[in-house]
Protein backbone atom coordinates (compact mmCIF):
# COMPACT_ATOMS: atom_id res chain seq x y z
CA UNK A 1 0.00 0.00 0.00
CA UNK A 2 1.03 3.60 -0.53
CA UNK A 3 2.38 5.59 2.41
CA UNK A 4 -0.58 7.46 3.93
CA UNK A 5 1.83 10.06 5.39
CA UNK A 6 2.98 11.30 2.01
CA UNK A 7 3.80 15.01 2.08
CA UNK A 8 4.79 17.49 -0.60
CA UNK A 9 7.67 19.89 -0.11
CA UNK A 10 6.56 23.45 0.73
CA UNK A 11 5.95 25.45 -2.44
CA UNK A 12 6.25 22.41 -4.73
CA UNK A 13 4.36 22.89 -8.00
CA UNK A 14 2.52 20.30 -10.07
CA UNK A 15 3.63 19.64 -13.65
CA UNK A 16 1.17 19.87 -16.52
CA UNK A 17 1.39 18.47 -20.01
CA UNK A 18 -1.02 19.32 -22.82
CA UNK A 19 -1.86 16.18 -24.78
CA UNK A 20 -2.75 17.42 -28.27
CA UNK A 21 -4.88 15.30 -30.57
CA UNK A 22 -6.33 16.92 -33.71
CA UNK A 23 -10.01 17.77 -33.07
CA UNK A 24 -9.89 16.66 -29.43
CA UNK A 25 -9.47 13.64 -27.21
CA UNK A 26 -13.04 12.47 -27.16
CA UNK A 27 -13.42 9.99 -30.05
CA UNK A 28 -16.60 11.76 -31.15
CA UNK A 29 -15.12 15.22 -30.61
CA UNK A 30 -14.74 15.83 -34.36
CA UNK A 31 -18.54 15.71 -34.65
CA UNK A 32 -19.01 18.63 -32.23
CA UNK A 33 -20.24 21.83 -33.96
CA UNK A 34 -17.24 23.78 -32.60
CA UNK A 35 -14.62 21.32 -33.87
CA UNK A 36 -12.92 21.55 -37.23
CA UNK A 37 -13.15 18.21 -39.01
CA UNK A 38 -9.83 17.38 -40.66
CA UNK A 39 -7.78 19.46 -38.20
CA UNK A 40 -5.29 16.59 -37.87
CA UNK A 41 -3.87 17.61 -41.27
CA UNK A 42 -3.77 21.35 -40.57
CA UNK A 43 -0.49 22.76 -39.21
CA UNK A 44 -2.15 26.15 -38.57
CA UNK A 45 -4.52 24.37 -36.16
CA UNK A 46 -1.57 22.92 -34.22
CA UNK A 47 0.22 26.28 -34.22
CA UNK A 48 -2.76 27.93 -32.55
CA UNK A 49 -2.95 25.12 -29.96
CA UNK A 50 0.77 25.38 -29.20
CA UNK A 51 0.60 29.12 -28.70
CA UNK A 52 -2.47 28.81 -26.49
CA UNK A 53 -0.87 26.08 -24.35
CA UNK A 54 2.28 28.19 -23.99
CA UNK A 55 0.12 31.10 -22.84
CA UNK A 56 -1.13 28.72 -20.15
CA UNK A 57 2.49 27.99 -19.09
CA UNK A 58 2.18 24.25 -19.74
CA UNK A 59 5.39 22.27 -19.30
CA UNK A 60 5.01 20.44 -22.57
CA UNK A 61 2.98 19.54 -25.59
CA UNK A 62 2.61 15.76 -25.79
CA UNK A 63 1.72 13.88 -28.99
CA UNK A 64 1.02 10.18 -29.22
CA UNK A 65 1.59 8.33 -32.47
CA UNK A 66 0.80 5.07 -34.21
CA UNK A 67 2.31 3.93 -37.47
CA UNK A 68 -0.84 2.14 -38.60
CA UNK A 69 -4.58 2.38 -38.14
CA UNK A 70 -6.42 -0.46 -39.85
CA UNK A 71 -6.25 -3.22 -42.41
CA UNK A 72 -8.36 -3.78 -45.54
CA UNK A 73 -11.02 -5.69 -43.59
CA UNK A 74 -11.36 -2.90 -41.00
CA UNK A 75 -12.08 0.13 -43.19
CA UNK A 76 -15.81 0.13 -42.45
CA UNK A 77 -15.10 -0.17 -38.73
CA UNK A 78 -12.57 2.67 -38.57
CA UNK A 79 -14.31 4.98 -41.05
CA UNK A 80 -15.65 6.96 -38.07
CA UNK A 81 -12.23 7.54 -36.47
CA UNK A 82 -9.98 10.60 -36.79
CA UNK A 83 -6.93 8.39 -36.11
CA UNK A 84 -6.97 7.31 -39.76
CA UNK A 85 -4.82 10.33 -40.73
CA UNK A 86 -2.51 12.43 -38.53
CA UNK A 87 0.60 14.45 -39.23
CA UNK A 88 3.88 12.73 -38.31
CA UNK A 89 4.64 14.28 -34.89
CA UNK A 90 8.42 14.84 -34.99
CA UNK A 91 8.11 16.73 -38.27
CA UNK A 92 5.16 18.67 -36.84
CA UNK A 93 7.03 19.58 -33.66
CA UNK A 94 9.96 20.94 -35.68
CA UNK A 95 7.46 23.39 -37.18
CA UNK A 96 5.96 24.21 -33.77
CA UNK A 97 9.44 24.88 -32.36
CA UNK A 98 9.60 27.89 -34.67
CA UNK A 99 6.45 29.52 -33.26
CA UNK A 100 7.01 28.82 -29.53
CA UNK A 101 9.83 29.67 -27.15
CA UNK A 102 9.31 27.89 -23.80
CA UNK A 103 6.92 24.94 -23.99
CA UNK A 104 8.39 21.43 -24.28
CA UNK A 105 7.79 19.25 -27.35
CA UNK A 106 7.37 15.54 -26.54
CA UNK A 107 6.78 13.16 -29.42
CA UNK A 108 6.26 9.41 -29.59
CA UNK A 109 8.64 7.08 -31.39
CA UNK A 110 8.58 3.27 -31.27
CA UNK A 111 11.45 1.06 -30.15
CA UNK A 112 9.82 -1.98 -31.79
CA UNK A 113 9.41 -0.58 -35.29
CA UNK A 114 12.19 1.97 -35.31
CA UNK A 115 15.98 2.12 -35.25
CA UNK A 116 18.13 3.62 -32.46
CA UNK A 117 20.25 5.74 -34.79
CA UNK A 118 17.19 7.30 -36.42
CA UNK A 119 15.55 8.06 -33.07
CA UNK A 120 18.75 9.51 -31.59
CA UNK A 121 19.26 11.72 -34.64
CA UNK A 122 15.64 12.93 -34.89
CA UNK A 123 15.34 13.95 -31.26
CA UNK A 124 18.82 15.46 -30.99
CA UNK A 125 17.97 17.56 -34.04
CA UNK A 126 14.59 18.59 -32.56
CA UNK A 127 16.32 19.54 -29.32
CA UNK A 128 18.77 21.80 -31.16
CA UNK A 129 16.04 23.31 -33.35
CA UNK A 130 13.89 24.08 -30.27
CA UNK A 131 16.73 25.32 -28.08
CA UNK A 132 16.52 22.42 -25.62
CA UNK A 133 12.81 21.63 -25.45
CA UNK A 134 12.60 18.12 -26.92
CA UNK A 135 11.38 14.92 -25.27
CA UNK A 136 11.11 11.37 -26.58
CA UNK A 137 8.02 9.37 -25.59
CA UNK A 138 9.43 5.84 -25.70
CA UNK A 139 6.81 3.23 -26.64
CA UNK A 140 7.02 -0.42 -27.63
CA UNK A 141 3.93 -0.06 -29.92
CA UNK A 142 0.53 -1.04 -28.57
CA UNK A 143 -1.04 -1.26 -32.05
CA UNK A 144 -0.43 -4.80 -33.29
CA UNK A 145 -1.19 -3.72 -36.87
CA UNK A 146 2.04 -1.70 -36.98
CA UNK A 147 3.86 -4.99 -37.58
CA UNK A 148 2.40 -5.25 -41.09
CA UNK A 149 4.01 -1.97 -42.15
CA UNK A 150 7.51 -3.07 -41.14
CA UNK A 151 7.95 -6.47 -42.81
CA UNK A 152 6.62 -8.53 -39.87
CA UNK A 153 3.90 -11.17 -40.12
CA UNK A 154 2.73 -10.64 -36.52
CA UNK A 155 3.19 -8.23 -33.63
CA UNK A 156 6.42 -8.80 -31.69
CA UNK A 157 5.64 -10.54 -28.33
CA UNK A 158 5.37 -8.31 -25.25
CA UNK A 159 8.46 -9.59 -23.41
CA UNK A 160 10.59 -9.43 -26.56
CA UNK A 161 9.43 -5.85 -27.26
CA UNK A 162 10.57 -4.74 -23.80
CA UNK A 163 13.85 -6.63 -24.03
CA UNK A 164 14.54 -4.84 -27.32
CA UNK A 165 13.41 -1.50 -25.81
CA UNK A 166 15.86 -1.80 -22.90
CA UNK A 167 18.79 -2.21 -25.30
CA UNK A 168 17.35 0.36 -27.74
CA UNK A 169 17.22 3.18 -25.17
CA UNK A 170 20.75 2.49 -23.96
CA UNK A 171 22.02 2.71 -27.54
CA UNK A 172 20.14 5.99 -28.08
CA UNK A 173 21.58 7.48 -24.89
CA UNK A 174 25.03 6.29 -25.91
CA UNK A 175 24.70 7.97 -29.30
CA UNK A 176 23.62 11.20 -27.58
CA UNK A 177 27.02 11.09 -25.84
CA UNK A 178 28.95 11.03 -29.14
CA UNK A 179 30.16 14.61 -28.79
CA UNK A 180 31.44 16.52 -25.77
CA UNK A 181 29.72 19.86 -25.23
CA UNK A 182 32.85 21.77 -26.31
CA UNK A 183 33.81 19.50 -29.23
CA UNK A 184 32.94 22.09 -31.87
CA UNK A 185 35.80 24.51 -32.52
CA UNK A 186 35.07 26.21 -35.81
CA UNK A 187 38.68 27.42 -35.82
CA UNK A 188 39.04 29.08 -39.23
CA UNK A 189 42.66 30.05 -38.70
CA UNK A 190 43.79 26.51 -37.90
CA UNK A 191 41.25 24.92 -40.23
CA UNK A 192 39.99 22.73 -37.38
CA UNK A 193 36.22 22.17 -37.31
CA UNK A 194 36.06 19.97 -34.20
CA UNK A 195 38.38 18.48 -31.59
CA UNK A 196 38.75 14.75 -32.40
CA UNK A 197 39.62 14.02 -28.76
CA UNK A 198 36.09 15.05 -27.84
CA UNK A 199 34.35 12.69 -30.26
CA UNK A 200 33.32 9.22 -29.00
CA UNK A 201 32.44 6.09 -30.96
CA UNK A 202 29.83 3.88 -29.31
CA UNK A 203 30.89 0.55 -30.88
CA UNK A 204 27.82 -1.21 -29.48
CA UNK A 205 27.30 -4.90 -30.19
CA UNK A 206 24.28 -6.44 -28.49
CA UNK A 207 21.52 -8.97 -29.02
CA UNK A 208 19.32 -6.68 -31.12
CA UNK A 209 21.63 -3.95 -32.38
CA UNK A 210 25.11 -3.38 -33.76
CA UNK A 211 25.83 0.36 -33.87
CA UNK A 212 29.23 1.95 -34.33
CA UNK A 213 28.36 5.65 -34.16
CA UNK A 214 29.09 8.48 -33.79
CA UNK A 215 25.84 10.39 -34.06
CA UNK A 216 25.83 12.98 -36.84
CA UNK A 217 24.31 15.65 -34.56
CA UNK A 218 26.26 17.41 -31.83
CA UNK A 219 25.33 17.34 -28.16
CA UNK A 220 21.82 18.37 -27.15
CA UNK A 221 21.32 21.71 -25.35
CA UNK A 222 19.87 19.67 -22.46
CA UNK A 223 22.78 17.17 -22.64
CA UNK A 224 20.09 14.80 -23.83
CA UNK A 225 16.34 15.10 -24.58
CA UNK A 226 13.94 14.17 -21.79
CA UNK A 227 12.82 10.52 -21.88
CA UNK A 228 9.10 9.92 -21.39
CA UNK A 229 7.34 6.57 -21.13
CA UNK A 230 3.80 5.26 -20.71
CA UNK A 231 4.19 1.60 -19.69
CA UNK A 232 2.25 0.22 -16.70
CA UNK A 233 2.86 -3.53 -16.98
CA UNK A 234 5.61 -5.15 -14.91
CA UNK A 235 8.01 -4.85 -17.84
CA UNK A 236 6.89 -1.26 -18.42
CA UNK A 237 7.48 -0.30 -14.78
CA UNK A 238 10.95 -1.78 -14.82
CA UNK A 239 11.90 0.01 -18.02
CA UNK A 240 10.54 3.29 -16.63
CA UNK A 241 12.51 2.91 -13.41
CA UNK A 242 15.66 2.25 -15.44
CA UNK A 243 15.36 5.02 -18.01
CA UNK A 244 12.31 7.33 -17.87
CA UNK A 245 12.13 10.86 -16.50
CA UNK A 246 8.39 11.36 -17.03
CA UNK A 247 5.81 8.57 -16.82
CA UNK A 248 2.41 9.05 -18.50
CA UNK A 249 0.00 6.78 -16.61
CA UNK A 250 -3.58 5.52 -16.91
CA UNK A 251 -5.25 5.69 -13.49
CA UNK A 252 -8.95 5.89 -12.64
CA UNK A 253 -8.93 5.82 -8.82
CA UNK A 254 -6.78 7.49 -6.19
CA UNK A 255 -5.84 4.41 -4.14
CA UNK A 256 -4.48 2.33 -7.05
CA UNK A 257 -2.81 5.52 -8.30
CA UNK A 258 -1.06 6.03 -4.96
CA UNK A 259 0.05 2.40 -4.91
CA UNK A 260 1.39 2.74 -8.46
CA UNK A 261 3.16 6.00 -7.54
CA UNK A 262 4.79 4.46 -4.46
CA UNK A 263 5.83 1.35 -6.42
CA UNK A 264 7.56 3.39 -9.15
CA UNK A 265 9.35 5.61 -6.63
CA UNK A 266 10.51 2.51 -4.72
CA UNK A 267 11.90 0.97 -7.90
CA UNK A 268 13.82 4.17 -8.64
CA UNK A 269 15.59 4.00 -5.27
CA UNK A 270 16.39 0.31 -5.82
CA UNK A 271 18.09 1.24 -9.09
CA UNK A 272 20.16 3.97 -7.47
CA UNK A 273 18.04 6.87 -8.72
CA UNK A 274 16.45 9.68 -6.71
CA UNK A 275 12.63 9.51 -6.36
CA UNK A 276 12.27 12.99 -7.85
CA UNK A 277 14.22 11.99 -10.97
CA UNK A 278 10.99 10.63 -12.51
CA UNK A 279 7.70 12.56 -12.63
CA UNK A 280 4.45 10.56 -12.69
CA UNK A 281 1.72 12.29 -14.71
CA UNK A 282 -1.59 10.43 -15.23
CA UNK A 283 -3.83 11.41 -18.11
CA UNK A 284 -6.94 13.41 -17.14
CA UNK A 285 -9.77 14.77 -19.30
CA UNK A 286 -11.12 17.88 -17.53
CA UNK A 287 -14.60 18.90 -18.71
CA UNK A 288 -15.38 22.41 -17.50
CA UNK A 289 -18.74 24.08 -17.03
CA UNK A 290 -20.31 26.87 -15.01
CA UNK A 291 -21.75 24.09 -12.84
CA UNK A 292 -20.95 20.41 -12.38
CA UNK A 293 -24.26 19.55 -14.04
CA UNK A 294 -23.42 21.66 -17.11
CA UNK A 295 -20.03 19.94 -17.45
CA UNK A 296 -21.60 16.48 -17.13
CA UNK A 297 -24.17 17.34 -19.79
CA UNK A 298 -21.39 18.53 -22.10
CA UNK A 299 -19.60 15.19 -21.69
CA UNK A 300 -22.77 13.12 -22.12
CA UNK A 301 -23.72 14.97 -25.31
CA UNK A 302 -20.50 13.75 -26.92
CA UNK A 303 -20.84 10.24 -25.47
CA UNK A 304 -24.18 9.91 -27.28
CA UNK A 305 -22.35 10.57 -30.56
CA UNK A 306 -20.14 7.47 -30.14
CA UNK A 307 -21.49 5.03 -32.71
CA UNK A 308 -21.32 1.35 -31.65
CA UNK A 309 -19.27 0.71 -34.79
CA UNK A 310 -16.69 3.08 -33.32
CA UNK A 311 -17.01 2.38 -29.59
CA UNK A 312 -16.85 -1.42 -29.74
CA UNK A 313 -13.60 -1.66 -31.80
CA UNK A 314 -11.85 0.88 -29.55
CA UNK A 315 -12.91 -1.01 -26.42
CA UNK A 316 -11.98 -4.32 -28.12
CA UNK A 317 -8.48 -2.97 -28.72
CA UNK A 318 -8.15 -2.00 -25.04
CA UNK A 319 -9.21 -5.39 -23.68
CA UNK A 320 -7.53 -7.55 -26.33
CA UNK A 321 -10.53 -9.43 -27.72
CA UNK A 322 -13.20 -8.88 -30.38
CA UNK A 323 -16.25 -7.69 -28.42
CA UNK A 324 -18.48 -7.55 -31.51
CA UNK A 325 -19.21 -11.25 -30.87
CA UNK A 326 -20.85 -10.47 -27.52
CA UNK A 327 -24.16 -8.77 -26.59
CA UNK A 328 -23.75 -4.99 -26.19
CA UNK A 329 -25.78 -5.01 -22.99
CA UNK A 330 -23.98 -8.02 -21.53
CA UNK A 331 -20.76 -8.16 -19.48
CA UNK A 332 -17.19 -8.37 -20.72
CA UNK A 333 -15.98 -11.89 -21.49
CA UNK A 334 -13.24 -13.37 -19.24
CA UNK A 335 -9.99 -11.42 -19.42
CA UNK A 336 -7.77 -12.87 -22.16
CA UNK A 337 -3.96 -12.89 -22.28
CA UNK A 338 -2.88 -9.79 -24.20
CA UNK A 339 0.21 -8.84 -26.20
CA UNK A 340 -0.50 -5.11 -26.32
CA UNK A 341 -1.92 -2.74 -23.64
CA UNK A 342 -1.66 -4.83 -20.46
CA UNK A 343 -1.87 -1.92 -18.00
CA UNK A 344 -4.86 -0.35 -19.74
CA UNK A 345 -6.62 -3.73 -19.95
CA UNK A 346 -6.30 -4.11 -16.17
CA UNK A 347 -7.86 -0.66 -15.61
CA UNK A 348 -10.84 -1.50 -17.86
CA UNK A 349 -11.56 -4.87 -16.21
CA UNK A 350 -11.22 -3.36 -12.73
CA UNK A 351 -13.82 -0.70 -13.58
CA UNK A 352 -16.18 -3.18 -15.26
CA UNK A 353 -16.14 -5.53 -12.28
CA UNK A 354 -16.38 -2.80 -9.64
CA UNK A 355 -19.38 -1.10 -11.21
CA UNK A 356 -20.93 -4.10 -13.00
CA UNK A 357 -20.86 -2.33 -16.38
CA UNK A 358 -22.01 -3.77 -19.69
CA UNK A 359 -20.00 -3.53 -22.90
CA UNK A 360 -22.21 -0.63 -24.06
CA UNK A 361 -21.78 1.21 -20.75
CA UNK A 362 -18.03 0.65 -20.84
CA UNK A 363 -17.50 2.01 -24.34
CA UNK A 364 -19.64 5.03 -23.49
CA UNK A 365 -17.62 5.57 -20.31
CA UNK A 366 -14.13 4.80 -21.59
CA UNK A 367 -13.66 4.99 -25.34
CA UNK A 368 -14.26 8.73 -25.46
CA UNK A 369 -11.02 9.23 -23.52
CA UNK A 370 -9.34 5.81 -24.14
CA UNK A 371 -9.67 4.71 -20.47
CA UNK A 372 -8.19 7.89 -18.96
CA UNK A 373 -9.96 9.59 -16.08
CA UNK A 374 -12.65 12.18 -16.75
CA UNK A 375 -13.34 14.96 -14.22
CA UNK A 376 -16.47 17.02 -14.91
CA UNK A 377 -17.01 20.20 -12.94
CA UNK A 378 -16.23 23.84 -12.40
CA UNK A 379 -12.69 25.21 -12.39
CA UNK A 380 -12.75 25.13 -8.58
CA UNK A 381 -14.06 21.57 -8.23
CA UNK A 382 -11.62 20.19 -10.83
CA UNK A 383 -8.76 22.03 -9.12
CA UNK A 384 -9.90 20.42 -5.83
CA UNK A 385 -9.61 16.99 -7.45
CA UNK A 386 -6.19 17.59 -9.02
CA UNK A 387 -4.88 19.11 -5.79
CA UNK A 388 -6.01 16.09 -3.78
CA UNK A 389 -4.22 13.68 -6.14
CA UNK A 390 -1.09 15.86 -6.14
CA UNK A 391 -0.88 16.40 -2.39
CA UNK A 392 -1.71 12.82 -1.41
CA UNK A 393 0.90 11.04 -3.55
CA UNK A 394 -1.21 10.05 -6.53
CA UNK A 395 0.68 12.13 -9.08
CA UNK A 396 3.45 14.69 -9.62
CA UNK A 397 1.25 16.37 -12.22
CA UNK A 398 -1.09 15.53 -15.07
CA UNK A 399 -1.21 15.17 -18.82
CA UNK A 400 -4.41 17.09 -19.60
CA UNK A 401 -6.60 15.91 -22.47
CA UNK A 402 -9.14 18.49 -23.70
CA UNK A 403 -12.53 17.14 -24.72
CA UNK A 404 -12.41 19.06 -28.00
CA UNK A 405 -10.10 21.61 -29.62
CA UNK A 406 -9.95 24.54 -29.45
CA UNK A 407 -12.78 25.10 -26.96
CA UNK A 408 -11.63 22.49 -24.43
CA UNK A 409 -8.11 23.93 -24.36
CA UNK A 410 -9.45 27.48 -24.09
CA UNK A 411 -11.56 26.43 -21.07
CA UNK A 412 -8.48 24.93 -19.38
CA UNK A 413 -6.20 27.91 -20.07
CA UNK A 414 -8.76 30.59 -19.20
CA UNK A 415 -10.49 28.92 -16.24
CA UNK A 416 -8.60 25.97 -14.71
CA UNK A 417 -5.02 27.27 -14.96
CA UNK A 418 -5.83 30.59 -13.17
CA UNK A 419 -7.49 28.62 -10.36
CA UNK A 420 -4.43 26.38 -9.93
CA UNK A 421 -2.18 29.45 -9.99
CA UNK A 422 -4.33 31.20 -7.38
CA UNK A 423 -3.76 28.21 -5.07
CA UNK A 424 0.00 28.29 -5.64
CA UNK A 425 -0.10 24.88 -7.32
CA UNK A 426 1.14 25.92 -10.77
CA UNK A 427 3.62 28.42 -12.19
CA UNK A 428 2.66 31.88 -13.39
CA UNK A 429 5.69 32.08 -15.68
CA UNK A 430 8.32 29.72 -17.05
CA UNK A 431 11.36 29.15 -14.84
CA UNK A 432 13.76 28.36 -17.68
CA UNK A 433 14.18 27.91 -21.42
CA UNK A 434 14.65 24.12 -21.56
CA UNK A 435 12.15 21.36 -20.92
CA UNK A 436 14.37 19.97 -18.15
CA UNK A 437 14.53 23.33 -16.39
CA UNK A 438 10.77 23.76 -16.44
CA UNK A 439 10.12 20.20 -15.25
CA UNK A 440 12.64 20.63 -12.43
CA UNK A 441 14.78 17.78 -13.75
CA UNK A 442 18.55 17.96 -13.36
CA UNK A 443 20.71 18.10 -16.47
CA UNK A 444 22.39 14.68 -16.79
CA UNK A 445 26.09 14.63 -16.13
CA UNK A 446 27.96 14.33 -19.42
CA UNK A 447 29.35 10.84 -19.68
CA UNK A 448 30.38 8.39 -22.31
CA UNK A 449 27.96 5.47 -22.31
CA UNK A 450 29.40 2.23 -23.61
CA UNK A 451 26.78 -0.50 -24.07
CA UNK A 452 27.91 -4.09 -24.18
CA UNK A 453 26.00 -7.26 -24.92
Amino acid sequence: MADTKFERKPGEKMRLGMFINAEGHHVAGWRHPDSKAGAGQDIAHYVSMARLAERGCFDMLFKADSQSTFGPDDVNIWKRSTSACQLEPITMFAALAMVTSHIGLVSTSSTTYGDPFHVARFFASLDIISGGRAGWNLVTSSAASEAFNFSYDAHVPHAQRYERAAEFVQVVMGLWESWDADAFLGDKEQGLYFDPAKLHFLNHQGKHFKVRGPLTVMRSPQNRPVIVQAGQSEDGRELAAETAEVLFAVQQRIEPAREFYADIKRRLVEKGRRPESLLIMPGVMPVLGRTVQEAEQKFEQLNKLIHPEQGVPVLSDMVGTDLSKYPLDGPLPPKPPINTQQGRQAVVYDLAQRENLSIRQLYQRLTGQRAHRVVCGTAASIADDLEMWFRSGGADGFNLMPLIFPQGLEDIVDQLIPELQRRGLFRTDYEGRTLRANLGLLTPVARKIVVTS
